[in-house]
């Protein structure tokens, strides 16, 4: 490991630990390393009717900073563990918008997005994200772990290995279970 590669591990270590014991300064930090992926994930997660509510994908993300600078001493290992709490956070700012939208309407409109990466968006299954968010807590109450990963993929962003690091299993266990959880998801999704 090169003396670069090894000091930028070290600041790295440095902001994570500034950042759980409550240093502004390093939380500050970390928000501004991190944001591009809050705006991609909400990019990702606000597609197909999302245009209906009346946040955008930079609001979703600044909402979700908003939320995160709020936090005090909060134990965050590192980066995927960092994504899997804004996960989290995304998600509730989300359904609190779809909730909002939808009391402003006097028939309730779907809000729908999709599932899957961009490019596969011709072929990915279109739902919508409160039905989506209803079967993802069914899920829980069945499956608490399985639930955290779909919630860490689908709100998070956060990829197979990452999701792996943060729940300290192996990348094929969570593989099987994604696949489980996604089956069973859009099984419950296509029944609604």
């Amino acid at each position: 490991m090169s003396l670069m590669t090894s000091d930028l591990l070290d600041a790295t270590e440095a902001l994570w630990t500034g950042f759980c014991a409550g240093d502004a300064g390093a939380r500050d930090r970390l928000l501004a390393l991190h944001y591009h992926e809050f705006r991609r994930i909400a990019r990702s997660v606000l597609a197909g009717d999302g245009a209906k509510l009346q946040i955008q994908p930079t609001d979703l993300a600044h909402e979700a900073a908003i939320r995160v600078m709020r936090l005090d001493r909060i134990q965050v290992r590192d980066r995927a563990h960092f994504m899997a709490l804004s996960s989290r956070i995304m998600r509730q700012i989300l359904l609190d918008e779809v909730r909002r939208f939808r009391a402003s309407k006097r028939q309730v409109p779907s809000v729908e997005t999709y599932w899957g990466e961009v490019l596969e968006r011709q072929r990915a299954p279109v739902f919508d994200l409160e039905a989506f968010d209803q079967a993802l807590e069914r899920l829980m109450a069945v499956d608490p772990e399985k639930g955290r990963i779909v919630e860490d993929r689908f709100y998070g962003g956060l990829t197979i290995e990452e999701i792996a690091e943060v729940r300290g299993v192996s990348e094929s266990t969570v593989k099987r279970q994604w696949r489980v959880a996604r089956a069973w998801l859009l099984g419950q999704l296509s029944e609604d």
